[in-house]
């Protein structure tokens, strides 16, 4: 008699997509206390004053920027390897990282460069998104907001040395391409496509969580996109390595252009002013992005079904 391992069923998508959120809440609380430890451990008290935890002073900024990944960490990494160890015990059959090919990989790359002008314009656009009059304090209130996160984007993206250059690219391009894809494509897109059995649906939606979540409403409708387009490349594919290079291109971009401008003396602030293209720029960005993405799918899909 031949004795076959018993798998285990899946839980609802609506229960996964709970426990993901009990789960991220549990890292969040857990990560952050163990970051102001680590912050009073090295600081004294006056690490967690308020001149500190909001960056207004530089000599706390390495410990603000291990309190960013550990928060990283708690809030996106470890949810969703949490709920794929406890539904399957198998991570990479869990989410899909099947093996990535060169030729896919330089795919991606080509499609991120090419993107990157168009996605320039939607940001700029929606940078001068402007409320009807009886909406005007809500607006005010979303700039107070935007000019803070922009505040300590600015700061956590000053370097002065290679090691800060290369913690930069860990916290702000390596760490959100792999734990954001895991959570907003592997665990919850996933789920969505569960849920709705409708693939279009669950990239959208999911994106949408992925830029809301950030909290930079006028930075909503970029984030929104290329949401959508790792999105796509993690279902055309199949696999989370596509999405998570895509991600990691378009972070360790606006790390090494901080980079670049520091070295040049350009204040970060006047980085808009710095990169800009003519109107048929970012028309043809546009229509090569796209025309990539069509090839992509073809070629990816194309692969899958051979398998």
């Amino acid at each position: 008699m031949i004795f076959r391992p018993i798998v285990k069923p899946e839980n609802s998508p609506y229960l996964q997509l709970l426990m993901l959120a009990a789960y991220a809440l549990a890292g969040l609380i857990v990560c952050s206390i163990l970051g102001v430890l680590i912050i009073i451990a090295g600081y004294g008290l006056d690490g967690l004053s308020n001149n500190a935890l909001s960056g207004q002073d530089l000599k706390y900024l390495n410990g603000l920027k291990i309190f960013q990944i550990l928060s990283s960490i708690g809030l996106f990494l470890l949810p969703p390897i949490a709920l794929a160890w406890e539904q399957t015990g198998a991570l990479k059959s869990f989410y899909g990282f099947r093996k990535p090919k060169i030729g896919f990989l330089f795919l991606v790359f080509l499609i991120m460069v090419c993107a990157m002008p168009f996605m320039e314009w939607t940001a700029l656009t929606n940078q001068k998104m402007a409320f009807p009059g009886f909406l005007k304090s809500i607006e005010e209130w979303m700039r107070t907001k935007e000019d803070e996160a922009m505040k300590m984007t600015i700061l956590l993206l000053k370097v002065n040395s290679v090691w800060s250059f290369l913690l930069n690219l860990l916290m702000i391009a390596l760490l959100p391409a792999v734990s954001e894809e895991l959570m907003f494509r592997g665990g919850v897109q996933r789920s969505f496509s569960r849920m709705f059995n409708n693939h279009h649906i669950a990239i959208w939606a999911s994106a949408f969580i992925f830029s809301a979540i950030h909290m930079q409403f006028f930075g909503f409708v970029p984030r929104l996109l290329l949401g959508a387009v790792f999105g796509y490349l993690y279902y055309w594919s199949g696999s989370l390595w596509y999405a998570m290079l895509g991600h990691f291109l378009n972070n360790a971009y606006a790390v090494c252009a901080a980079w670049y401008l520091q070295s040049k003396n350009i204040p970060l602030t006047d980085a808009d002013d710095t990169f800009h293209f003519a109107w048929y720029g970012y028309a043809l960005s546009f229509i090569v992005a796209i025309f990539l993405l069509k090839y992509f799918k073809t070629k990816t899909s194309n692969e899958q079904q051979l398998d």
